[in-house]
């Protein structure tokens, strides 16, 4: 039986994660606190998919039907008539456990209950709940229709059938699931955050600009976008964020956001949501 989803969020990642779950055929409704949060992400899933056609990656019919296969409401009691429920709201704590203890409550028996979170324990998350068996990781990527990549997260009680359902979604998704274990950061930000967070120093004690850096990493290592660029497109205030994570939860001072990271994100230089961060954004 195909999955029906619920997405917990609009924002970039739960709009993103809204598209390519109805991209793929399934019934998605989209949930936010907000009912300009929900218009504007309805918003932004149509713009992208328009891009999709006028690249020729879609046609007019399977755009219209992606569309019609995405509902939106700002009731999180919506998720009672979803099989699967995707929370993808703002990389705090307290509000992602609030939002699994409304899960708990709201969603069907045998409802697999994922997590967009880049960093916090699916752990501590599964515990505000009484089926902890059901929870689990779903990191996307950003942005989510071009990232193939889903870091798949196991809990302390995950279990092994919950583990293989959200590998099946993720395939069905057209992503690649690689599965990780539950510490600070996972896979992907345990490496990428301390590369950010250098780079990041590297501007700070005058090592070079913010594109003498940029332009270090892309040609020398062949990234396809710099370490501030990439701080940018994610938010300088969730990179300061998911150190602190690493920082609390490993407790090496390696993982210690730079000041220069701290000074940006209460500056409001946040990257390209704010029009400004190691660039300037226009628009």
């Amino acid at each position: 039986m195909a999955e029906t989803i619920a997405v917990i969020g609009a924002g970039q990642m739960g709009n993103g994660i809204a598209h390519v779950s109805a991209q793929a055929g399934l019934t998605v409704t989209m949930i936010d606190v907000s009912a300009d949060a929900v218009a504007r992400g309805k918003a932004t899933i149509e713009k992208n998919i328009e891009r999709q056609v006028k690249k020729g990656a879609m046609d007019a019919a399977a755009a219209a039907a992606t569309l019609g296969r995405i509902a939106t409401t700002t009731d999180i009691g919506a998720v009672a008539g979803a099989s699967v429920a995707i929370e993808a709201a703002t990389e705090r704590r307290d509000l992602k456990l609030h939002i699994f203890e409304e899960l708990d409550r709201l969603a069907p028996a045998g409802a697999l209950l994922a997590t967009n979170t880049s960093s916090i324990s699916i752990t501590e998350i599964a515990a505000r709940t009484k089926r902890p068996a059901d929870v689990i990781g779903m990191h996307f990527m950003n942005p989510v229709p071009m990232m193939k990549l889903v870091e798949v997260i196991r809990g302390l009680a995950t279990t092994d059938a919950t583990a293989a359902r959200t590998v099946e979604l993720a395939k069905a998704l057209g992503k690649t699931p690689v599965e990780a274990n539950d510490y600070p950061g996972f896979i992907a930000n345990r490496v990428l955050m301390p590369m950010i967070n250098e780079a990041v120093y590297c501007v700070m004690e005058g090592v070079g600009t913010p594109a003498a850096v940029d332009e270090v990493m892309k040609l020398g290592m062949n990234h396809p976008m710099g370490p501030l660029a990439l701080a940018d497109l994610i938010g300088l205030d969730t990179c300061a964020a998911i150190l602190d994570v690493l920082h609390e939860g490993l407790g090496d001072p390696k993982y210690r956001a730079c000041p220069l990271l701290r000074k940006y994100v209460a500056a409001g230089w946040l990257g390209r949501k704010s029009g400004r961060g190691f660039d300037a954004y226009a628009g």
